[in-house]
């Protein structure tokens, strides 16, 4: 069974910085694309990054470039999402999410397995 848990977010003060995890278990992922999601109390779930697990092609929201990096160790299984300069618009649960193949990595339907979600709250 395939499960995705997030962990690393909390409360931080604007220009602050966070790493969030996303370990992955229950198969292999070297078929995968692994994406990062956020949503903010009142907002629909948006794209903020994703990676192609072999190759390692990465891919941003426009509105987080240059401040957010996604990595992935393939050791353990596990993402990575560094956000730097964080801002108070970042504030939002942020969730993991995983699914085989090659797709439009920003379309949130095209993603069968989530995890729980993270808590980022940044502070003005």
């Amino acid at each position: 069974q395939v499960q995705l848990v997030e962990s690393g977010g909390g409360l931080v003060q604007a220009g602050g910085s966070l790493r969030l995890s996303c370990a992955a278990s229950g198969r292999t992922f070297s078929s995968d694309t692994m994406g990062w999601f956020r949503q903010a109390p009142g907002k629909e779930r948006e794209f903020v990054s994703a990676i192609r697990w072999t190759g390692g092609i990465t891919y941003y929201a426009d509105s987080v470039k240059g401040r957010f990096t996604i990595s992935r160790d393939n050791a353990k299984n596990t993402v990575y999402l560094q956000m730097n300069s964080l801002k108070p618009e970042d504030t939002a649960v942020y969730y993991c999410a995983a699914n085989r193949g090659m797709f439009i990595p920003s379309m949130p339907q095209r993603y069968d397995y989530w995890g729980r979600g993270t808590q980022v709250t940044v502070s003005s």
